[in-house]
């Protein structure tokens, strides 16, 4: 019999207009600092306002962080945290996308606990120390479908100052609750609307070819591939169309689940190479970039050749019987979501920076590689960068 370890304790209220029903749910503090991005969107959409008037019915107070770049930074958490400290605050609530949770997560850890943040992350340059304190509570209200950060209980940060993008993990950084609304994803813009898409896909993807799959992942995986892959192109084109919004809001969730119960492989340590030298590199257009490749590898030494058929028939290929299939479905699903044709050199990127890249995935998140079915070796990474440089 297989195994699997299966903890998401997270409380999700899921469905259009659950935002209006925030002061109903169980909140746990009396003070909150609100997180949300350093643009406009939040608040130019109505949604800080809203959320604002739900805490006041919940008889809170609240404080504004507004800094949050769109890859949280050392120093961003760090002075987030420290506000946090200062004004008392007992609970952290994230309104925004990925970024803005993961960096809640973050600022959750260094509102209880001294010293420098990267003292606590385990790979790379961080020192590894164990929390001293438990991090605050979190409530996450996203307003993007990507990359499931509602769901699990892991935040991704750049140390701008060693390049190193990287992952750090704590049962405690579970959200306690999740408020999933589709309305607030109705005015993302397609092209990004596409990235997180894309990277809320992925998560199933990489979770159903690692080796950490199993049964239960499996299920919440194909799932969420059909959710994403049938809906994410109407969600693009036609923005205001609640039903697709769903499907993909669901499927980014399930996706998060994926995370937690499998997990996902070393694409994304190699995305997040890339994106730490370059941030204005958007993850979800990075991974899109790179997984041409990146699957084709996979394929290519038959790693699992029945998971590529059956998330090509999850892809709507109903005729698939062979593993190229799913590349097809992929390459297509680009098409239809007008993303085909990203490259790496308008974000500034050079071909020289391949081993770059290679050297820091494998030292700053090289724990993914360990889930890859199929070893990747330093020459195998520099030339799934090569072969995706444009």
């Amino acid at each position: 019999m297989e195994h699997f370890n299966m903890y998401v304790p997270t409380r999700v209220v899921f469905g259009a207009g659950e935002l209006d029903n925030l002061h109903k749910q169980v909140i746990p503090g009396k003070k909150a600092l609100v997180v949300i991005s350093n643009g406009h969107s939040t608040q130019a959409n109505g949604y800080l306002e809203r959320t604002k008037g739900q805490l006041r019915l919940a008889n809170m107070e609240y404080i504004l962080f507004d800094q949050v770049e769109a890859n949280p930074l050392v120093g961003t958490v760090m002075a987030g945290g420290k506000k946090a400290q200062e004004n008392s605050c007992d609970v952290i609530v994230a309104l925004g996308g990925g970024s803005v949770i993961d960096a809640a997560k973050a600022m959750a850890v260094m509102a209880t606990n001294k010293g420098d943040y990267w003292d606590y992350i385990p790979s790379g340059s961080g020192k590894g120390l164990p929390l001293t304190n438990n991090p605050l509570p979190i409530v996450a209200i996203p307003t993007t479908s990507g990359t499931g950060s509602e769901t699990d209980a892991a935040c991704v940060v750049t140390n701008d100052l060693t390049h190193e993008k990287t992952g750090f993990g704590h049962p405690l950084l579970f959200p306690s609750l999740a408020i999933i609304d589709p309305e607030l994803m109705l005015t993302v813009p397609p092209q990004f609307t596409a990235y997180q898409g894309f990277d809320a896909l992925f998560h199933s993807i990489e979770g159903y070819v690692s080796n950490r799959a199993n049964s239960m992942s499996d299920m919440y995986a194909l799932n969420a591939i059909e959710h994403i892959s049938r809906y994410l192109p109407q969600a693009v084109h036609k923005g205001d169309d609640l039903e697709a919004r769903s499907h993909v809001a669901l499927g980014s969730y399930l996706s998060g689940v994926v995370m937690c119960v499998g997990g996902v492989t070393s694409q994304h340590s190699l995305e997040h190479a890339m994106s730490a030298y370059h941030p204005a590199l958007p993850h979800g257009a990075g991974l899109i970039i790179i997984s041409k490749a990146y699957f084709s590898r996979m394929i290519y030494r038959h790693a699992c050749d029945e998971r590529f058929i059956q998330m090509a028939r999850a892809m709507g290929m109903s005729e698939a019987t062979i593993p190229e299939d799913f590349i097809t479905c992929l390459e297509r699903l680009k098409q239809q979501c007008n993303v085909a044709d990203i490259t790496m050199s308008a974000y500034g990127i050079s071909k020289e920076e391949a081993s770059v890249f290679s050297t820091n995935a494998r030292e700053t998140m090289g724990r993914l590689f360990m889930l890859d079915r199929i070893p990747l070796t330093e020459s195998d990474c520099i030339e799934i960068y090569t072969q995706s440089y444009r």
